[in-house]
């Protein structure tokens, strides 16, 4: 069987497979996104790509139900949610396409020796994407938009079990109006990545992906002197302090656990709860936990047997050193895993330290905000958080202690179509989305003009 291959993990069919790149193949994809870059993306202007961002946004929302159909035969997620991270991906193209002339705009500076200085803002050249499989059109919506905003072209490696979203994707590109080589979809092998980046024609790279292969890539990209941004894991703690506002602390602990089916890299893996308020929040979380019901959305199916084997085997672990699943059973049918929450977590079992990619949250109760901190901090991740509080100066102060990127006060899934997004330690380094996204591969180029 072909290396890409659509399988529905809710029934393990095996829909179609494509075969993976030619080595002739990936030659054409680097000459055709160089070409690009020299006779477009160097020659266009800002307002002229940011035209063609705007139509490519509105090809989103005018195929949003056949794309939405695509990825969930892919990997399963809700199909509601599916629409609506075709419509959240609309909205991240759209905002650069707004905003690009603001973001790109010069910045002339005021210098000790009172010469006329300017940084102006101009593409580096083709990127290369690594795109992961759960969020196959927001992952590419933030990391293509600001690319080509800039005037650099793209190759993109899509996720091996993506491959129909990968070529609709091409094609919405093309289709918007963009000229050939300017986004480009291969097949690539492993080896042909790194054959990517060492080709002196390719700029830098970005990954969004696992700890493993965000390291691979760095190593990659650090021999051949590239510049590379990296979207890696996290283990993003909810954190909940004195409230009086419980069901709304609920509510969104577990969206922030259950959002497509515990597999987003800045779900709200550990919830961390004050012991003031331990015991409430906790008879009523585990309970809509226990209350997920697949035939309303709630969930789908882990995104393929592979993922479903290795979730099953780190919860395993888990309760083999001693912790307990208080809710669920660890018993999947199929890729159909039931949603759980693991409890007696501690530091000397493996999972203390690790993602659980998968609807499986880990409640822990903690006396003091500092012990909240410490225990986010002990994470080898560090992407972002939720700290739930009515004192929202207090909230700030607790997240202003924690070690990630982002932190969100009183609510999960605060992201917007023109907020950055990055961690910091193992979740990776740079930012996407907004002005500091379109910021990462942008040539700031210095001018000095003599007296």
């Amino acid at each position: 069987m072909s290396k890409y291959a659509v399988t529905n993990p809710a029934t393990g069919e095996v829909v179609a497979s494509y075969e993976s790149a030619t080595d002739a193949q990936i030659e054409e994809a680097l000459a055709s996104s160089d070409k690009a870059y020299r006779e477009w993306g160097k020659k266009t202007t800002v307002a002229e790509r940011a035209k063609l961002l705007t139509r490519l946004a509105e090809l989103h929302m005018e195929r949003q139900d056949e794309l939405a159909e695509t990825f969930h035969r892919e990997m399963g997620k809700p199909l509601e949610q599916c629409k609506l991270e075709v419509e959240f991906s609309a909205g991240i193209i759209e905002a650069f396409a707004k905003n690009a002339e603001e973001w790109l705009a010069d910045d002339e500076l005021k210098v000790e020796d009172g010469l006329k200085t300017v940084v102006k803002r101009k593409p580096i050249g083709v990127v290369l994407g690594i795109m992961p499989w759960n969020y196959p059109m927001y992952q590419i919506a933030r990391f293509a938009a600001p690319v080509l905003a800039v005037g650099n072209t793209t190759i993109v490696k899509h996720a091996e079990q993506c491959p129909e979203t990968a070529l609709a994707l091409e094609k919405l590109f093309r289709d918007a109006g963009f000229p050939e080589g300017a986004y480009v979809n291969v097949f690539a092998t492993h080896d042909q990545i790194s054959t990517l980046i060492a080709d002196d024609r390719v700029a830098a790279v970005s990954l969004t992906g696992s700890e493993r292969a965000g390291a691979i890539v760095a190593e990659q990209a650090g021999r051949a002197l590239k510049k590379c941004v990296l979207e890696l894991g996290g283990s993003d703690v909810f954190i909940v302090l004195d409230t009086e506002n419980i069901d709304a602390a609920v509510e969104y602990a577990v969206g922030g656990r259950m959002e497509n089916t515990g597999q987003a890299c800045n779900g709200s893996k550990r919830i961390v709860v004050l012991d003031t308020v331990y015991d409430e929040f906790a008879e009523k979380f585990k309970a809509a936990i226990a209350g997920q019901n697949a035939d309303n959305g709630d969930y789908g199916p882990l995104s393929s047997e592979k993922a479903t084997v290795g979730f099953t085997a780190q919860v395993q672990s888990a309760l083999d050193q001693g912790a307990q699943l208080t809710v669920g059973d660890n018993e999947p049918k199929g890729n159909w895993y039931t949603p759980g929450v693991l409890e007696g977590v501690t530091p000397e079992m493996d999972v203390y330290s690790e993602e659980l990619f998968g609807p499986v949250a880990q409640l822990y109760k903690v006396s003091s905000d500092q012990e909240a901190i410490d225990l986010c901090n002990a994470s080898p991740y560090g992407l972002g958080s939720v700290v739930f509080c009515d004192d929202v100066e207090r909230a700030e102060r607790v997240g202003d202690e924690l070690e990630v990127g982002m932190v969100f006060i009183n609510a999960s899934g605060l992201e917007g179509v023109d907020v950055p997004f990055g961690g910091v330690k193992k979740s990776g380094y740079g930012r996407e989305i907004g002005k500091y996204g379109i910021d990462e591969f942008a040539n700031k180029k210095l001018y000095r003009f003599s007296a």
